[in-house]
């Protein structure tokens, strides 16, 4: 399971676009109006072509383990360890499950994870976010000033997206991280 999670502005028009016609792209105003942001959290199983895409009104570590719970109890509620992939960010923490509930709560979900970080500089490495690249091609391309337009745009696309079982071609190798990573391998010496 990859996880990934972007903020994306909130953008108004404030002029009414002109409609395209024979002949006529649509015109659109340069000018905009900034409202606000919304998170998008990406939860991405790549071998089944699976995606969660919950919109949210902050990044905070409680918006964090509200989606971890959520992934552990309603996505995979059987499986008896989750594999989750995800970069470091500062609210990508465990430790943010003993804020959000209970030190028994906080220590079932940590129970039922296996947590892997893609290296500093490496998110690119997270297949989590070559589907919120798809999703802001396909989906959210446009100016959107509303957070209910926003979630309602995604949750129109996430099930035609789940039903298609779109997959990630992914072609990087372990051989091709192995060279392309080296850096961050610990070398062995021998002798």
């Amino acid at each position: 399971m990859c996880f990934d999670e972007p903020s994306k502005q909130l953008i108004r028009e404030t002029r009414t676009p002109i409609p395209a016609s024979p002949g006529q792209p649509e015109r659109v105003d340069y000018e905009y109006e900034r409202n606000g942001t919304a998170n998008l959290f990406m939860t991405f199983e790549p071998l089944a072509g699976r995606r969660r895409v919950k919109v949210t009104d902050r990044r905070t570590k409680i918006d964090f383990a509200q989606v971890i719970r959520e992934l552990v109890d309603e996505q995979y509620p059987k499986a008896e360890k989750v594999v989750l992939v995800m970069d470091n960010l500062n609210t990508h923490k465990l430790s943010s499950l003993y804020e959000a509930f209970t030190p028994d709560e906080a220590r079932r979900l940590i129970g039922r994870l296996e947590v892997h970080h893609t290296p500093k500089h490496g998110s690119w490495l997270n297949m989590a976010e070559t589907e919120l690249s798809v999703l802001g091609g396909q989906c959210l391309d446009r100016r959107i000033g509303e957070k209910d337009e926003r979630r309602s745009e995604v949750a129109a696309w996430e099930p035609r997206r789940n039903t298609a079982k779109c997959r990630v071609d992914w072609p990087f190798t372990t051989a091709d991280a192995r060279v392309k990573l080296k850096r961050l391998y610990p070398s062995i010496q021998t002798g």
